[in-house]
């Protein structure tokens, strides 16, 4: 099992969140590949920590489904399938929607303007090819609008799937990034939506804005 010795380790965490934190960015940028067993000890040095916290980290990866204990404590990467893409985001798209949909009753000017600027930087990373960059802006102008909705399950239940579509992204398209200008457009018209206290529209263009995606990234690994 190859483990990177260059990383920069996160400050000001414990063990079992450093370990955690660690391993699973491993997993979703496809350092630790699906089906890879995965050996405490050789984690344990690399991240200089005990086991315990290692194992202890482990159990909070399988919660998110990234990894599966088998019989004789044998711990391994989940398999990601191509199948799972209508999964992944038809039902991201719902909680999205919703998150939406109740954000347009309650938004305000001055976030209106936040979720302006960020479009503007996600643009700008679109622009610049900075594909990292433009990932989290997108990330960012979602989890805005889902943290405005203040709907606790949609929020827990939006970041579990967030892991599991960039993982997707990373192991299937070996870059983090499908984004066009076309997902700038959509962001404008849900902002426009927000603005103008009109879920119903806010809701159809946030589902859109990851139908559309979906069915792209389909025709793409065909």
């Amino acid at each position: 099992m190859p483990v990177p010795k260059n990383f920069v380790s996160p400050v000001r965490m414990t063990a079992k969140e450093r370990a955690f934190s660690q391993i699973q960015r491993w997993i979703i940028d496809g350092t630790l590949q699906p089906g890879e067993k995965l050996l405490d000890a050789e984690l344990a040095e690399s991240l200089g920590v005990s086991r315990t916290p290692i194992r202890e980290a482990f159990q909070l990866l399988e919660v998110q489904g990234l990894v599966s204990t088998h019989p004789g404590k044998e711990t391994k990467v989940t398999a990601i399938e191509k199948g799972d893409i209508f999964k992944m985001y038809s039902t991201m798209a719902v909680l999205q929607g919703l998150a939406a949909e109740a954000t347009a009753e309650a938004i305000v000017p001055d976030q209106i303007e936040q979720l302006r600027a960020i479009n503007l930087e996600f643009a700008n990373a679109i622009k610049t090819g900075q594909a990292y960059q433009a990932m989290e802006a997108d990330e960012q102008f979602h989890n805005l609008i889902v943290e405005l909705s203040d709907n606790p399950y949609v929020a827990a239940f939006s970041t579990s799937l967030q892991i599991h579509i960039r993982r997707f992204k990373y192991v299937f398209l070996k870059q983090p990034m499908t984004a066009t200008q076309v997902s700038v457009e959509e962001h404008a018209s849900i902002i426009a939506a927000l603005e103008q206290k009109d879920g119903r529209r806010a809701k159809a263009m946030m589902e859109q804005n990851f139908i559309r995606p979906m069915q792209e990234l389909q025709q793409l690994i065909q």
